[in-house]
């Protein structure tokens, strides 16, 4: 049986999660975060993700792909066969039983299954039903597939991001499924805000290409509003200088020198006083216009100190900076420590797994995780019994 999580803001908000690989999980598992009941529904076989490995967590024959156990916090899980009559008559009764249905399957898929909007918002008109997908529920490219890679390459992102004069860089992380998972959350919250006011859930459509191209930003709007084609800078910033990563004796920190009084700061408190004083650097259009003269002469010059050095002396001064960490070092890290990004709890099968830990606090208190990722099915017989107490 579900705890009721009275302290957390989505508490007894029920979630039929239908989604599979990484948008959608990351979705579900924010809202689990807040509170939500989230059921994980599963094919059996499990999620695809369950499989993306090495590396796997391990213990005795037990295992479990890190992939799957990033984005699978606070659920539960059933695992049900939707072309089974017996498992898609529970299925049902889920939904009729959820506030919300998630989905991350290709356009059309749910209406082929009698699960689609039209169907289940005559059904059950305070249903909110999220639809995530690669590119919309409406285009000629509706029905094709997405995946994080094509929809960085397809929403621009890998055309500016990466070394400069080199080939396009897909980000190190699935940031176009993560984003939309983000995008979807909000939509969620916003809807059931709504649903408050008006009794009725709404159908949300977010998909992977337009979260890309709405996370570019200044990027979009130097192409839409000034006609140029941004390109790969490094990890230089186009319009702020010195604002990147630079190379101090024992590693690399990172700057963000992000205006003219930081900017003079900057130069007293490391000792360079004739960039200080230099004219041509002077404001931010100077130094952007004479990037690679004051980088031929500020490189050698920040390598005489340590990195802890220049963060010690940068941080007196009140000037944005920080290190270039491994994932080691992340975790490792006094601050990442005391505001408990890592928890480790108990896991069905592994004994004991490591998971970060929901990203906000309310009230100073952060939201616990009460579940562990879960193991396939492992709450299917509970859950099943659940849904026929409340005869739905």
């Amino acid at each position: 049986m579900t705890e009721p999580h009275l302290g957390l803001p989505l508490s007894g908000v029920r979630v039929a999660d239908f989604t599979r690989v990484l948008t959608g999980p990351y979705c579900t598992m924010l809202l689990g975060d807040l509170g939500a009941d989230v059921i994980k529904v599963e094919p059996p076989q499990g999620d695809d993700t369950r499989a993306w490995g090495p590396p796997y967590q391990r213990a005795g024959e037990a295992r479990e792909s890190t992939y799957f156990l990033s984005v699978n916090r606070n659920k539960r899980s059933i695992l049900l066969d939707l072309k089974q009559p017996e498992d898609m008559q529970a299925a049902r009764r889920l939904i009729a039983s959820a506030d919300i249905l998630v989905e991350n399957f290709r356009p059309n898929t749910f209406d082929k299954l009698g699960l689609g909007w039209e169907t289940l918002h005559a059904q059950h008109p305070r249903l909110i039903y999220a639809s995530i997908s690669g590119f919309g529920l409406s285009g000629p490219y509706r029905d094709r597939a997405g995946y994080d890679v094509i929809a960085q390459g397809m929403g621009g992102l890998m055309s500016y991001n990466g070394e400069q004069n080199a080939p396009p860089v897909r980000v190190g992380v699935a940031v176009a499924d993560v984003f939309a998972g983000a995008l979807i959350t909000q939509g969620i919250l916003a809807a059931l805000y709504q649903r408050e006011k008006t009794g009725l859930g709404q159908r949300i459509d977010v998909n992977l290409l337009e979260g890309v191209i709405s996370l570019g930003t200044s990027q979009v709007s130097r192409y839409l509003s000034g006609g140029q084609i941004p390109v790969p800078q490094g990890n230089d910033h186009p319009s702020i200088v010195p604002y990147g990563t630079f190379e101090c004796g024992d590693g690399l920190i990172n700057l963000a020198v992000g205006n003219d009084s930081l900017w003079r700061k900057f130069c007293e408190a490391l000792g360079f006083t004739t960039l200080g004083a230099n004219p041509l650097y002077a404001t931010n259009e100077g130094r952007v216009h004479h990037r690679a003269g004051l980088n031929a002469e500020m490189y050698p010059a920040l390598r005489q100190y340590t990195r802890a050095e220049v963060t010690e002396r940068l941080e007196a001064a009140g000037v944005p900076c920080g290190p270039v960490y491994n994932m080691q070092e992340v975790f490792a890290d006094p601050h990442v420590q005391e505001r408990g990004v890592a928890v480790s709890v108990p896991h069905a099968t592994l004994g004991e797994t490591t998971v970060t830990t929901p990203p906000w606090l309310f009230d100073d208190q952060r939201p616990p995780v009460r579940r562990a990722p879960p193991a396939a099915g492992q709450h299917t017989a509970e859950i099943l019994a659940e849904l026929e107490r409340q005869k739905v």
